[in-house]
């Protein structure tokens, strides 16, 4: 940057509309707010009340509303993905792709130096280079999972359009060699979607990579002593600058927790209860949700359930069909089915909590290990998968409940015998050993010196960019 005085660096965020992939990027403007970046965050109106309150209230950060073409079969009034079917975020994904002469517009008239953007939005690149604007893919995944999904040596050694199953059971070609070694036949049958293309337009993979490819650099939201293996394999395979942001821990909650749930956990000792929660796009079968329901009871110990349906579903119907008969009564006063949103970063803080099992997003996994509560994985979709084997395996953190190779079946069993591991046999090998690495971490992510400088070092980076 010539001259005398340092110019204001002015970032514009552009992220999927999901609000798993709006809200790291939400953290991110907050961190660089502070180190001076001018940030505008780009969104359909739709979503404006939801996270305006999640910004710093003295920041540099303006919210711009961003129209989302319409196009047949997609309903005009949804602006994420929260109430949408897989076939809508396929439309979703081409509505996107119509944003082009919408964002180009907006950015001739912004001319910020830097670009954030999103998987989905691939084309930012290209669009950018025509305007002298520097662009960073944001990958708001682990780097285990974007090393084992979406790299140019997954399709090394494929001989068909896509990977198949045994394909994906397999890391890429050149992975590193961690205690991770294979995925289960129903996790890489999951997988497979990232490889497929829906009514014409640019599979998952395809868009990452092409954004990876034609960035000016990467960023991870990841740091070097979680995953630093998984962040040199990338940086092999794309030959380009890969910037870390750190985890991008939670501020501590702010508020104070309902009184009803207060009430209920100050009844039960300190760290007995079990709280679990799969967050607001993380939806259980029927079977799945009734063994998890029944191994809770069968533990014998306190527990609080959270359990989300999709839009449209009425949720105490639905579990009075699914849950067995008298259920509720059975664990009254020991058990707590809820429905909808709740505090959980103020619930896992709670002197009473000392489980938490979830399903392994990575923000959940981050606000456990900030606490003292003992992690149970149960992975359920995509980078879940590669998130559980990050904290089970390489970090030895929490323990993954046991499931079927082919289906990925788990009986209120395995629940039973995952939560002893952590919460009972606490003398036995295992108990101890993920204690004292869960306590390991903690101190890793509550510490503020370490985690600003993650931070620092990002900006720099950037500022040597210009």
């Amino acid at each position: 940057m010539a001259g005398g005085e340092a110019k204001e660096i002015h970032a514009v965020m552009f992220p999927y509309f999901a609000f798993g992939h709006i809200s790291p990027f939400i953290q991110l403007s907050n961190k660089l707010s502070l180190h001076g970046f001018r940030i505008s965050f780009l969104t359909p109106p739709g979503n404006v009340s939801r996270i305006k309150s999640s910004f710093l209230v003295t920041s540099t950060i303006q919210i711009i509303p961003i129209q989302i073409p319409k196009i047949e079969g997609l309903p005009p009034h949804l602006h994420n993905t929260s109430e949408m079917t897989p076939a809508l975020h396929e439309l979703l994904k081409e509505a996107v792709d119509l944003m082009q002469p919408q964002i180009k517009t907006l950015l001739s008239e912004l001319r910020p130096q830097f670009v954030f953007f999103d998987f989905a939005h691939h084309w930012v690149p290209k669009l950018c280079s025509q305007l002298g604007i520097k662009t960073l893919s944001f990958s708001v995944f682990s780097a285990i999972s974007g090393a084992y999904v979406t790299v140019p040596a997954r399709f090394i050694g494929v001989e068909t359009e896509e990977p198949t199953v045994d394909d994906l059971k397999k890391p890429p070609c050149g992975y590193p060699q961690t205690s991770f070694t294979s995925l289960k036949a129903f996790q890489a049958q999951d997988l497979s979607y990232v490889y497929k293309s829906f009514n014409g337009r640019p599979a998952v993979y395809q868009r990452a990579v092409d954004g990876f490819n034609s960035c000016s650099a990467i960023v991870l939201k990841s740091c070097n002593e979680m995953e630093g293996p998984y962040v040199d394999f990338i940086k092999t395979q794309y030959q380009k600058p890969v910037l870390l942001t750190g985890p991008l821990t939670p501020d501590p909650p702010s508020g104070v927790l309902d009184e009803k749930w207060a009430t209920w956990l100050s009844q039960h000792p300190p760290k007995s209860v079990i709280f679990c929660s799969f967050g607001s796009e993380t939806f259980l079968k029927d079977d799945q949700l009734k063994e998890l329901a029944t191994g809770l009871e069968l533990t014998g110990l306190p527990f609080i359930l959270v359990v989300n349906f999709p839009g449209g579903v009425e949720a105490r119907a639905e579990l009075d069909r699914v849950l067995p008969k008298g259920f509720m009564e059975t664990i009254n006063g020991r058990g707590v089915v809820h429905s909808g949103w709740v505090q959980q970063q103020l619930i896992l803080a709670h002197e009473s909590v000392g489980c938490c099992i979830c399903h392994s997003g990575f923000s959940s996994i981050m606000e456990a290990l900030m606490n003292d509560c003992q992690l149970v994985l149960l992975p359920l979709k995509g980078d879940q998968f590669l998130n559980s084997k990050l904290v089970a395996g390489d970090m030895k953190a929490g323990v993954e409940v046991s499931r079927r190779e082919e289906d990925g079946y788990f009986s209120k069993e395995n629940i039973k015998e995952a939560v002893e591991t952590v919460m009972v046999d606490v003398d036995k090998e295992a108990g101890v050993s993920i204690r004292q690495n869960h306590m390991k971490w903690k101190d890793f992510l509550l510490n503020a010196e370490i985690q600003d400088k993650l931070i620092s070092n990002l900006v720099e980076q950037l500022k040597a960019m210009l």
